[in-house]
């Protein structure tokens, strides 16, 4: 058995999330369950075509609607897993009081327990941004697993330029940069300490995906990969062979369509929805089939914690 893992993870963030990043009115209705209702069984097709078992991120509101339940009740079944991406994806979570922290992965978690039957075991911070008080919230309701940490500093600087570009526009991001310090955090699996970016004894945090330091720290998640294109996305998961634990996150708007799924109003606001999902989702095998060549061992979020935790 391989020593060297993979997991994969999609955040199913719906489209709503996208206008609040950009400051734009709520979607129009065409395009508002975009992600639920065309992207996600685009990833089904493609994780049993390579014979993947991925790590789904659910918010809790999103379970309100019937049939976005039965498709996560659906996923679980199939041997997919689910995990906690809070009750309402509050951008600015990271910030809010301690109360509402709490609540916000308290109720994630019963959503989900409600339809799967059974607890989530890890979660994953709405904009990658966390705190120390987060991480004691996580610790007291029992998570296994945390895995947003991005100590990344193209992305670091992409973000906060591009919310202050959409400032400078005249509206509002609902989104919110990390402390800086988040780029001293370990880029493999550690324990937390005190301050998080530090090694400790606390939660288990599975940091997402990035290039070895020799080669940039580049990211190396699903907006990467469908922009890069299929040859370059397969030479960005080659910088990855160095590395004994890929942890590749992706959100559900990395295979959706803009002419397809209704999203026109979107485009002019993201490049990640200008190539078609099917340019997309070629990008994305490609870079998984390079990492499936060079025999690294695809698990769940989940069982790569359980792993982790054996080791530490």
């Amino acid at each position: 058995m391989s020593d060297r893992i993979a997991a994969i993870s999609v955040d199913l963030d719906e489209i709503l999330c996208y206008t609040q990043i950009h400051g734009l009115r709520s979607p129009p209705a065409g395009g508002s369950g975009a992600i639920y209702r065309k992207a996600v069984a685009r990833f089904e097709h493609l994780f049993d075509e390579i014979g993947v078992k991925a790590t789904f991120f659910v918010i809790g509101r999103d379970l309100d609607d019937g049939d976005n339940a039965r498709t996560v009740e659906r996923l679980y079944a199939r041997g997919h897993e689910i995990a906690n991406h809070s009750a309402n994806h509050l951008y600015d979570f990271s910030r809010r009081d301690r109360a509402t922290i709490k609540r916000e992965i308290q109720a994630g978690a019963q959503a989900i327990q409600k339809v799967t039957g059974n607890r989530p075991l890890g979660f994953r911070a709405p904009g990658y941004t966390v705190t120390d008080t987060i991480f004691r919230e996580l610790e007291q309701a029992g998570v296994v697993y945390d895995s947003s940490v991005f100590p990344c500093p193209l992305y670091y600087a992409a973000k906060a330029a591009a919310i202050a570009a959409i400032h400078l526009a005249g509206s509002r991001s609902h989104s919110v940069t990390d402390t800086p310090f988040v780029l001293g955090c370990p880029t493999e699996p550690y324990r937390v300490g005190l301050p998080y970016w530090r090694r400790g004894q606390g939660l288990l945090e599975l940091p997402i995906g990035l290039t070895p330091a020799s080669s940039g720290r580049l990211p190396f998640i699903g907006t990467s990969l469908v922009l890069a294109g299929k040859s370059a996305s397969a030479f960005l998961a080659r910088l990855m062979r160095a590395t004994p634990f890929v942890n590749l996150e992706l959100h559900g708007i990395d295979l959706a369509d803009a002419q397809e799924d209704g999203l026109d109003f979107l485009r002019q606001h993201r490049m990640d929805l200008r190539p078609s999902w099917r340019q997309k989702r070629a990008a994305l095998r490609a870079a998984i089939e390079v990492l499936q060549r060079a025999s690294y061992r695809f698990v769940t979020l989940a069982e790569a914690a359980e792993e982790f935790a054996r080791r530490t």
